[in-house]
């Protein structure tokens, strides 16, 4: 259906219409057509604003999901797959009704604003969640992509949050197709969000997983670990969660060991899965599990191809950008992952500039998502 702002469109069945409402980000219609209007006779006495019943909208028309019509039961298959199935369901009531429609991606003048139904109020602050209609943050926030049958590349440039200079160039001067993934830890994590989304920008944010010479290398006081129980680190992951709104997923900080550990991972993929969530393994940990409990969980997942800048020089970074194109050329897309330094910020400004004119498009991560969904 494409990106769906708030158009209203009127037809005719049967003799009688049918008004459907495409609501986009909190538009409706608040004021009765001008017929009803005339038909209202002046009063001297002021009146109280009538009280809209649940489930209705402020003009009193009663107000549906699109699922609304239809029963629908989804059944998980053995190699993982999600199977849904829509069987009709009549209607109560007759006449007209506002219909809030589904829609992928979000109108970028409301991209900073959170879709409230896909948020849960927890102790850990609002955590994202499946809407009832069945929208998915990783959907709701997703950066729409042309649908053209090219080569795409997907940038996803993090670490985001740990430094405010480094953060604020990063908004400003990286295209607005590339990723951005803010680290859990970081600060002032939700005013950086807001900008990068009014950006344009898909985020994402990074959760500090256990590296093999943990402790030595510790990410973080709330990593996730192999050693902790399974409570713990769902825990450690929704205090992550509740540090943003606004992306579609999530993606590691470190984590070889974590993601070596089925075990371990399985819960937690299980959790970002059901919540509507991606996970992006940034293709780091050779011994990572991820696609085997992807496909357990019913997880939507990707993998990134490169890693751009593992030499912090811009004409090092330039080449693995060529790299990283021949390898999207090759397989039809790929995906490359940074770090927010000065010199990996310069060169992927420059080369996405160039990408276009060679035929690539630059899209969000969730784009080039495998996901059981959408098969």
């Amino acid at each position: 259906m494409g990106r769906i702002a708030a158009s209203l469109c009127l037809f005719a069945i049967g003799g009688f219409s049918l008004y459907t409402a495409f609501r986009g980000e909190g538009l409706e219609r608040n004021r009765p057509p001008a017929a009803e209007q005339a038909a209202t006779p002046p009063s001297s006495t002021p009146q109280p604003p009538p009280q809209t019943p649940a489930g209705q909208a402020a003009n009193g028309m009663p107000r549906a999901e699109p699922q609304s019509g239809a029963n629908v039961e989804q059944m998980v298959t053995g190699d993982g797959t999600v199977v849904t199935k829509y069987s009709p369901r009549p209607r109560d009531g007759s006449g007209p009704v506002l219909v809030d429609a589904m829609q992928i991606g979000q109108d970028p003048r409301m991209a900073a604003t959170p879709n409230e139904t896909l948020l849960e109020e927890t102790p850990y602050g609002r955590l994202p969640i499946v809407g009832p209609d069945g929208r998915r943050p990783m959907d709701q926030y997703a950066r729409p992509s042309s649908g053209a049958r090219g080569i795409r590349i997907a940038i996803v440039v993090s670490g985001l949050g740990l430094s405010q200079t480094g953060t604020q160039r990063a908004i400003a001067e990286l295209p607005e197709e590339i990723t951005l993934a803010f680290a859990a830890s970081g600060n002032s994590l939700q005013r950086w969000m807001l900008e990068a989304r009014r950006g344009g920008h898909e985020i994402l944010l990074q959760v500090p997983l256990e590296p093999f010479d943990y402790p030595t290398n510790d990410p973080g006081p709330e990593t996730l670990l192999t050693s902790k129980p399974v409570a713990r680190n769902i825990e450690n992951l929704h205090k992550a969660m509740g540090e943003i709104t606004n992306y579609t997923g999530v993606t590691n900080y470190l984590g070889g060991r974590f993601l070596s550990d089925p075990a371990a991972m399985e819960p937690v993929m299980r959790d970002i899965g059901k919540r509507g969530l991606l996970f992006l393994d940034d293709g780091t940990s050779a011994q990572s599990k991820t696609a085997a409990v992807a496909k357990g969980t019913a997880l939507p997942y990707a993998f990134a191809d490169l890693q751009l800048d593992g030499q912090l020089d811009i004409n090092a970074i330039l080449q693995k950008l060529d790299e990283l194109e021949r390898i999207a050329r090759k397989n039809g897309q790929a995906i490359g992952v940074a770090s927010a330094f000065d010199e990996s910020v310069d060169a992927i400004a420059k080369w996405s500039q160039e990408a276009a004119m060679r035929g690539i498009e630059i899209v969000g991560v969730a784009t080039l998502t495998s996901d059981p969904l959408k098969p």
